[in-house]
């Protein structure tokens, strides 16, 4: 792992180490924004709470006892790539190893909130984390919280879960329970999850109207699904190949539906598909794979670009914004040929 903060932890996954249909947990990235609670999965209580027909406070046993799904989810931070804007901003110098794909297992979100009966004045979900701190400098500590429409907390995948690809929830996921957003940028997937609450207007805490927003000049927009992207994972940036065919790998994924199609470029000579590995997925990554015929030496770019379902492609360039959220520029490597591989005797 690369890590960039040991306190609190935040580290991304190389790579070249992305190629698989599920990561790891060893390898799944991690993003924290305060220290992890120490939290007794014995005592621990989800409180749901607000504007409900009956509160519940269910034990871990409790609510694993309710109906579950696994969902094979990708999970990416938004400022995923951050360090290749310019001009610099501030933030985790995230390169591009900020995301993962897990297989998540929980109760669905709206089996919950059937439980405890949301009124109808109700328009929104906040979900609270156990863990906490204070930012900007500031003397309180405040909890992190995210909140969501109702609308959108409704949708069936949205997950509470409490297992990862098998395995009990390890702690830096999240541990006992933590929310699962699919298709949304990782901040929605609130860890550590300790209460649930229905209001009658949308949440304006810290890690909702001030971070977590595409900020420029002319706009203030908030981060919600993930945007088209894809990686290349083997050949690594700076790998030496022979000349001849090679094949290029590597995943895509998007928020807002399917991977369509993946197209790879080779030394700037026009964009051509690749193949999709496997079958397609709605809220996880899709694997690609192409083959390339390097006919000469010397120093070769290798590009890749995604589109998805909805029609939204990458970009040639990353689009600008104050907190470096969003980088979904098209994926470049840069590769050295080296003639044909020779037999010694």
């Amino acid at each position: 792992m690369l890590i960039h903060r040991t306190d609190p932890l935040n580290c991304e996954t190389p790579v070249a180490d992305l190629g698989e249909s599920v990561t790891p947990i060893a390898h799944f990235y991690v993003r924290n924004h305060f220290q992890v609670p120490a939290i007794d999965a014995g005592a621990w209580k989800l409180d749901v709470a607000g504007l409900v027909g009956r509160r519940l406070a269910l034990s871990l046993r409790e609510l694993i006892r309710l109906p579950s799904e696994t969902r094979t989810v990708t999970l990416e931070c938004a400022g995923n790539g951050r360090r290749y804007l310019s001009p610099a901003v501030g933030g985790e110098p995230w390169g591009r190893g900020a995301v993962s794909t897990a297989e998540w297992t929980g109760v669905p979100l709206a089996v919950v909130l059937d439980l405890a009966g949301v009124l109808p004045m109700a328009t929104d979900v906040v979900f609270r984390g156990a863990d906490r701190g204070t930012v900007d400098g500031g003397a309180s500590e405040i909890s992190f919280e995210r909140g969501l429409s109702l609308e959108a907390a409704l949708d069936g995948a949205v997950l509470l879960s409490y297992a990862m690809n098998g395995e009990a929830l390890p702690v830096q996921h999240g541990f006992p329970v933590r929310v699962i957003v699919p298709g949304w940028y990782g901040v929605a997937s609130v860890k550590w999850l300790s209460a649930i609450e229905l209001t009658d207007h949308p949440f304006a805490g810290y890690y909702q109207a001030t971070k977590y927003r595409y900020e420029s000049d002319e706009t203030s927009e908030p981060v919600t699904l993930q945007r088209v992207k894809s990686l290349i994972t083997e050949p690594v940036d700076g790998a030496e190949l022979p000349r001849g065919e090679t094949i290029i790998r590597g995943i895509a994924w998007s928020g807002a539906a399917p991977i369509a199609r993946v197209e790879v470029s080779i030394g700037r000579d026009g964009w051509r598909d690749a193949c999709l590995v496997g079958e397609r997925r709605r809220h996880s990554w899709q694997r690609w794979e192409a083959i390339a015929d390097l006919g000469r030496t010397g120093n070769i770019e290798i590009r890749a670009r995604a589109t998805d379902l909805a029609g939204h492609t990458q970009p040639e360039a990353a689009s600008w914004n104050r907190y470096g959220y969003g980088n979904n520029a098209v994926h470049a490597v840069s590769v050295s040929v080296v003639g044909a591989k020779t037999l010694r005797i």
